[in-house]
């Protein structure tokens, strides 16, 4: 005897309820992924001062073009950051430092923390030159109130005539400071379309490197920023200086007249590791981030941004021989000291140093005595080579190629020309997802079992009903 409508539609209910229980586990799992991810990505809390207090700014030199690069109170992006302070940094043609609200350490992605040189009140009081050059980077909560004193810094800023260079979706943020209103300008390639809708008053452009409108020049993807501060050397300082740092940073393709057309990306299936990296972090790996002191912000960027802050491949934790460290051009990070209440990581690599005299010798030891292998991404950096080239290399031999094309992606990144090794797909984060789907699965299998059960022994219903129904 077939069964009733009434039973049907139970048992309808019962299989919809199940799937949408399965949906919202997996859902609230990934959720819950994702915030432990940025998190750890973006660290809470100002850090300790180190014994002597924070070390003092260093002096802006007199006569040369002042480039600020700006950072928000609620994190920043560190390949939006470090790239074109560097870019500028390496000409005498500049004097760059870092601004924020307050002078306390504020988060970079991936797991770093950058001590600002001056604060918005240092700038207003003459304490230190306004810039001519402000750098705004992408920031966690561009629209947020505690970014509003960095907005309305930018908008200050752009008033009394100095050039914007909004990084990635630190465009963002120049839009949110109202620098935007009646310009082109072009951002991360998965921001546009959201842009567009928060602000109509502006020509968002797609497919291009970086977009200039009169004094504000806005990039694309994270990296752009390397070849936008690259621009506005040209047009500060000459073409000659702009193409010697085009070939010390070697960014791909990049040539002072060269085009400033890039595909235009949308999201893609390939892009699931992206996603599975991020919301199943359980069980990644920990590599700790040497940090020299002299090392280059671009070095040091590339294995915060690859190892950590986009591929959420693994979690990077900047480790040194003391809390602070002053980077080539004088950029002030922290770091956790290496000694022994550090915690050993899975790896040790050191960006930058090309060999293992170049290694800090208080690091070194430290990681022997935790039986760490100073690795060195750097080391068989090819000529004429940029410094993320190692790294993507040595993430998809570490974690997976998926994941290292994605993340070139991501930072709009030029890979091409890269030749990976390694394991084809992120299977530790694709094995929770499927080990997981399989425990909800069979629960609610169980579930279902024991809830027909009950309804074939209920009330006015005889036990041997179904062999009744055979019948």
């Amino acid at each position: 005897m077939p069964s009733s409508p009434r039973g049907r539609a139970r048992t309808l209910l019962r299989v919809l309820s199940c799937a949408a229980l399965s949906a919202a586990v997996l859902a609230g799992t990934a959720f819950a992924g994702v915030a432990a991810t940025m998190g750890e990505s973006f660290p809470a809390g100002p850090g300790s001062v180190p014994p002597g207090g924070w070390p003092a700014a260093e002096p802006v030199p007199a006569g040369r073009t002042v480039v600020a690069v700006a950072l928000g109170a609620t994190g920043s992006v560190v390949g939006d950051v470090l790239p074109p302070y560097e870019v500028f940094a390496r000409s005498d043609r500049f004097a760059v430092y870092t601004v924020s609200e307050r002078r306390r350490p504020v988060a970079l992605s991936g797991g770093l923390r950058v001590l600002p040189d001056h604060t918005f009140g240092d700038v207003a009081a003459g304490r230190v030159p306004a810039p001519d050059v402000v750098v705004v980077p992408a920031v966690v909560e561009p629209r947020g109130e505690q970014e509003a004193p960095l907005r309305g810094w930018i908008a200050a800023q752009a008033g009394r005539g100095a050039r914007i260079l909004g990084v990635c979706a630190g465009s963002d943020l120049v839009a949110a400071a109202g620098v935007l209103d009646g310009r082109r300008a072009t951002s991360f390639w998965d921001r546009i379309a959201s842009l567009e809708e928060s602000n109509p008053r502006t020509e968002w452009v797609r497919g291009q490197r970086y977009v200039q409108d009169g004094p504000i020049t806005t990039t694309a993807g994270v990296t752009s920023g390397i070849v936008g501060a690259l621009r506005l050397v040209q047009q500060l300082a000459g073409t000659a200086e702009a193409e010697r740092i085009g070939r010390e940073v070697a960014y791909p393709g990049w040539s002072p007249d060269g085009s400033t057309a890039i595909p235009v990306n949308g999201i893609a299936v390939a892009d699931l590791p992206y996603v599975l990296n991020s919301a199943f972090p359980w069980g990644r790996p920990s590599v700790g981030v040497g940090l020299n002191g002299g090392a280059g912000e671009i070095d040091v960027a590339a294995a915060f941004e690859v190892y950590s802050g986009t591929s959420f491949a693994a979690r990077a934790i900047p480790v040194a021989a003391g809390p602070v460290v002053r980077t080539r051009h004088g950029m002030v990070l922290l770091a956790e000291p290496a000694g022994a209440g550090t915690a050993s990581p899975d790896r040790l690599v050191v960006p930058g140093a090309r060999g293992a005299g170049e290694v800090d010798p208080a690091l070194a030891a430290w990681a022997a005595g935790n039986g760490l292998r100073v690795e060195l991404p750097h080391a068989g950096r090819r000529p004429g080579e940029s410094a993320f080239d190692p790294v993507l290399r040595d993430l998809a031999v570490h974690a997976d190629r998926a994941t290292a094309r994605t993340t070139a992606k991501f930072v709009e990144y030029p890979a091409e020309h890269l030749t990976l090794a390694g394991a084809a797909w992120p299977w530790r984060p694709t094995a929770l997802l499927i080990a997981l789907s399989a425990a909800v699965g069979g629960v609610c299998a169980l579930l279902l079992r024991r809830s027909r059960r009950s309804a074939g022994t209920g009330p006015g219903r005889p036990s041997g009903a179904r062999d009744l129904q055979r019948a």
